[in-house]
């Protein structure tokens, strides 16, 4: 569920609050229905809120109240309610000037201010407006006169605190930096057979996980690149099972570790990447390059298939990789696919973790500076919603902040990104030390 209101459009409202907060999605019309009944369901008891409509004519409109909605029937008092319309990028705020009668709540239509303003009228994708009641606008300014609704959202406003002190230690320093490369570069896996550690990334699509190498690749190589397919889409970009080696330096050796990407996980059946297939790439029956066919998991007579993998060629940490931003609205069916997969994972004793990502998108602390992110309130929430819903310790939770947008590389993204590398390989070292204890061996052969 993707808010159609742009990162921009939403800064500027959060602006306009005066506080620092952020907007969650909590109701989509396109998607929960053009409904009264579907609004309230999702809204009701929700505070507070900002509610936007979205019209042929390219408006943008909407209205703000620090009220829960309900279906009372009754008028609610709010002398912080107050209607808005996008101008451009230029925000043009109608404050209430009745406050008794700020916000009616009607059983059978969606977001209603005074009577001056609704949005979503029974069961139709439309707008109402009769401005001058209690809210002081022209219709021409508001909505342009086109009341046909092409999409309605609610969104919740959620604070973002700012804890007194970090809650994990991190040096955000260029020594630091150097340090963790380094770590990275001089590596070595504690069996003797393997000399490139296996790390595959499972996620959604969009969540970041063929970003996540290029960013991984973008700290060694001094510059920012884009060797893996990624960006914005519905559907995964990466449709190949690939493995990527990292070198320190456009002319350097391979780093020991090889990071494994994978079509994007869907809620849907017979979409996105199959369980199947991960349990045939954690046992290392894949090649690099397999084409994945969403309806059809790869067959053990298959020629792509590899019939007698050694441990090297085996996965030796499983990364989930999460969009902070849409961890609260994660669809069912995609937590029921995940946890399939943990327990797959689990059978096999593969050591896993989760990557964070998006953490500046979806915290204005962090995004004014990436080095708040163990400062803030909110990640930290995120962080332990993460640890419920996919049963993994917060201790396993790492967060990062991918390159996206940038042309130039960021130390303190940089420090994230490669602690989360240097959290895997650990995670790796005690998955060979398993395999070493089972085998009463410290160098094990397969």
């Amino acid at each position: 569920m993707n808010p159609r209101l742009t990162s921009s459009q939403q800064k500027t409202i959060c602006r306009q609050l005066g506080r620092v907060v952020k907007l969650k999605l909590l109701y989509k019309a396109s998607i929960h229905g053009f409904t009264g009944a579907a609004f309230h369901q999702r809204c009701d008891t929700h505070s507070p809120t900002v509610s936007v409509g979205y019209n042929n004519s390219g408006y943008v409109f909407g209205g703000y109240t620090a009220q829960p909605f309900s279906q009372s029937g009754q008028y609610m008092q709010d002398d912080q309610a107050f209607l808005f319309t996008f101008k451009g990028e230029q925000l043009l705020k109608y404050s209430v000037n009745n406050s008794p009668y700020a916000v009616k709540m009607v059983v059978n239509s969606g977001p209603y201010f005074g009577e001056d303003l609704a949005l979503v009228i029974g069961s139709k994708a439309a707008a109402y407006s009769y401005p001058g009641n209690y809210y002081n606008f022209t219709a021409a300014d508001m909505h342009g006169n086109d009341l046909n609704l092409t999409e309605c959202e609610v969104y919740q406003v959620e604070e973002t605190t700012e804890l007194e002190k970090p809650w994990r230690t991190v040096i955000w320093e260029n020594k630091r930096k150097l340090e963790l490369i380094e770590s990275i570069k001089t590596y070595r896996p504690t069996v003797s057979s393997v000399s490139q550690a296996r790390v595959l990334f499972i996620g959604p699509v969009g969540a970041g996980k063929s970003s996540f190498f290029n960013s991984v690749n973008s700290v060694f190589r001094g510059h920012v690149t884009s060797q893996a397919m990624s960006g914005s889409s519905t559907t995964s970009l990466t449709t190949q099972f690939r493995t990527y080696s990292v070198k320190a330096g456009r002319q350097g050796k391979p780093l020991p570790i090889i990071l494994c990407d994978t079509m994007g996980l869907e809620e849907r059946k017979g979409a996105g990447l199959d369980i199947d297939d991960i349990s045939s790439i954690l046992k290392g029956h894949l090649v690099d390059r397999y084409q994945f066919n969403p309806s059809a998991p790869l067959h053990s007579e298959d020629s792509s298939y590899q019939k007698s993998p050694a441990l090297k060629d085996k996965i030796h940490c499983v990364a989930y990789v999460i969009d902070a931003c849409k961890i609260s609205i994660m669809p069912t069916g995609l937590e029921e696919k995940l946890d399939a997969i943990r327990r797959k994972v689990n059978l096999l004793a593969i050591p896993q973790l989760v990557l964070l990502t998006k953490v500046d998108e979806a915290c204005p602390l962090v995004k004014e500076d990436v080095r708040n992110v163990y400062k803030s309130g909110y990640i930290k929430d995120l962080m332990q919603e993460v640890s419920s819903r996919l049963g993994v310790p917060l201790s396993c939770i790492v967060p990062v902040k991918n390159y996206s947008e940038e042309l130039e590389l960021n130390i303190n993204c940089d420090i994230l990104v490669l602690s989360a590398v240097v959290q895997m390989l650990r995670f790796i070292d005690n998955y060979f030390d398993e395999i070493s204890d089972r085998l009463g061996n410290v160098e094990v052969n397969e």
